[in-house]
């Protein structure tokens, strides 16, 4: 009788230490080092630029005007593991964004990736792949997407956006018409009857359903990778923190979590991307 009442405290001490190791090495694993969380959050929050300008990733609270969505939840997830609380930089458009990047006024930001904004920003891999289409006059000549790159075809586009800088770069004979705002540019080809305009596909879509004198020409003339960024030069260490932690987000689900929490379930998870 004696030695059951010792032999389960023993026991019972035991599994205390273990479970005190457990959860003391998986705290150790989570911790991210001071000299990350400096690089990361060098006032001490995380500053997370925010474009509402692209209702796919962030969407506005109407009575907070707090950023929700996929890239407020990857922002308010980076924030608490580096313990630090989170402040929203708004912009309304990509362009401005990384505009920005070399004013001092964000850590992190949400873009798509290119190679021109590369020169100022350093990104992770993709976490979610949209597509870029064309909108067209329902009765238009202009049935495919080769078709749009003609002499004569002007197509509105939001200054900065990552469809305009990469038509910039493939449009070879139609003419880029831009519109200071992306959210606009597609009210800019209405007005103006120009022949085309460009933008994501979803809001592209939900603009042609309200308008039935337009049509969506079918297909992609770009994949748009969104990514996580921080301002180019800052530590080696901190970039590659960034990059693995968008790794374990989409690995873990919460970016397909996040998705479909904000009615953004048909946008596309990105696939693993090796950090180097």
């Amino acid at each position: 009788m004696g030695r059951f009442p010792a032999t389960a405290i023993l026991f019972t001490a035991f599994a205390a230490l273990f479970l005190l190791f457990s959860n003391s090495t998986d705290t150790m694993a989570q911790t991210v080092s001071p000299a990350i969380v400096k690089e990361l959050a060098p006032t001490g929050k995380l500053r997370a630029a925010i474009n509402f300008g692209n209702p796919v990733l962030a969407q506005k609270d109407p009575a907070t005007g707090d950023a929700r969505g996929v890239t407020g939840d990857l922002a308010r997830e980076l924030a608490k593991r580096l313990g630090v609380p989170v402040e929203f930089v708004a912009f309304d458009t990509a362009g401005k964004v990384s505009g920005s990047a070399r004013d001092g006024i964000w850590d992190i930001c949400f873009l798509a990736i290119d190679p021109v904004r590369a020169a100022d920003i350093a990104f992770t891999g993709p976490y979610v792949v949209i597509e870029g289409v064309y909108i067209v006059p329902k009765d238009s000549k202009l049935q495919t997407v080769a078709d749009v790159d003609a002499a004569g075809v002007r197509i509105a586009v939001g200054k900065g956006s990552a469809y305009d800088l990469f038509l910039t770069r493939e449009i070879k004979h139609a003419t880029l018409v831009r519109d200071a705002s992306s959210g606009k540019s597609l009210d800019m080809f209405l007005r103006d009857k120009l022949e085309a305009g460009a933008g994501v596909k979803q809001p592209v879509v939900a603009f042609a359903k309200e308008h039935p004198d337009t049509r969506v020409i079918p297909g992609r003339f770009m994949a748009i990778e969104q990514a996580m960024g921080t301002v180019k030069g800052r530590d080696a260490a901190a970039v590659r923190y960034l990059k693995e932690f968008v790794e374990e987000m989409k690995a873990s689900g919460f970016v397909a979590k996040a998705l479909h929490a904000s009615g953004q379930g048909d946008a596309t998870v990105a696939p693993a991307t090796p950090v180097d």
